[in-house]
């Protein structure tokens, strides 16, 4: 196989900048959390930023960026339009070895996705995302090609807002299983469960392997306890990974039961601890590493990512897995 590991998902430019509280105020940014903006006000925000640090980002491409970190074979797809921005994250990607084999579309409708992330002094970051034409990502975007070379497929739960990245989700997980590989899905968030529960339900059943935490599978099965969650997810999956923020992390696969603690670390910037606990996760699941230390993994690369500013791993994740015995 070509590629070890390969993910469909949004291609959203981060762009990070130092600002006061007064700003945030002032730009009625509510701090803290991440909110959807149409068009207007992100060129009404980007133009307010002044200086600032562009990466593409992206919750899978992060978790790409990850595996590749790992030296695992990777692939990125996903959709930017044919401007500055989408140039940018497809050359960037690129240069920093995941294969991204859409390039950038030639006219298309709406710009890039691009998310202001506005960063306070107390660490705290504000970030205020315009989907653009990532989020029309659609079956004639997934490359049968590349699906047909992958040992692995990630796909982001977000793509089951619209029917495009339904069915783009669907066409990749077909044709990935039908060639020989393994495909699973990450959650994305309560609310997203919410919307679509009935497909992922039906998606538990069928996929290879399900992340998600503890939020989002007591919203999976609608209960308020989380062991008669994890029962009936077991119940129903292959493979269920469930983290739970400072707790261990419970992973099931048939009769096979595991935990894998986390050690406490203080975040300097919790944004891509999940993504990157994936990528740790998705190298176990990748080199025949047992539930247990797959799990390890995972909490390893999510403790790196929380340690610094930005989503995506700055330390070499094999020398840690390394010091911890894990390799």
């Amino acid at each position: 196989m070509k590629y070890d590991v390969i993910a469909i998902g949004n291609a959203v430019m981060d762009m990070i900048a130092p600002v006061e509280d007064s700003f945030l105020t002032e730009m009625g940014i509510q701090k803290g959390i991440m909110q959807l903006i149409e068009m207007e006000r992100s060129d009404m925000l980007f133009s307010a930023m002044g200086t600032h640090r562009r990466v593409p980002g992206g919750s899978v491409a992060n978790t790409m960026a990850g595996c590749g970190n790992l030296g695992l074979k990777t692939a990125f797809i996903g959709k930017v339009c044919d401007d500055e921005i989408g140039r940018a994250y497809v050359e960037e990607t690129r240069a920093a070895g995941t294969d991204c084999p859409n390039d950038p579309v030639k006219g298309g409708e709406l710009p890039s996705s691009r998310s202001m992330i506005f960063v306070s002094k107390d660490g705290e970051r504000s970030m205020n995302t315009y989907l653009g034409i990532s989020s029309n990502v659609g079956p004639a975007d997934v490359p049968e090609e590349v699906c047909n070379e992958a040992r692995i497929l990630f796909l982001e739960g977000y793509l089951y807002d619209k029917d495009g990245g339904k069915k783009a989700f669907e066409t990749a997980a077909r044709l990935t299983r039908s060639a020989g590989g393994k495909a699973g899905i990450a959650l994305s968030d309560p609310f997203c469960v919410d919307r679509h529960r009935d497909d992922f339900r039906k998606l538990v059943k069928e996929l290879d392997y399900v992340i998600g935490n503890e939020h989002e599978w007591k919203s999976l099965y609608q209960t308020d306890d989380l062991s008669t969650a994890l029962e009936k997810a077991a119940g129903d999956s292959g493979l269920i990974v469930c983290t739970r923020s400072g707790h261990d992390v419970v992973l099931v696969q048939g009769n096979d039961h595991a935990s894998a603690p986390v050690k406490m670390v203080t975040p300097v910037d919790a944004t891509g601890a999940g993504d990157q606990f994936a990528a740790g996760f998705l190298y176990g699941l990748a080199t025949g590493a047992d539930l247990a230390t797959s799990g390890r993994m995972g909490c390893v690369a999510a403790a790196e990512v929380i340690s610094h500013y930005g989503a995506r791993p700055e330390t070499d994740l094999k020398a840690l897995f390394r010091a911890e015995g894990l390799i």
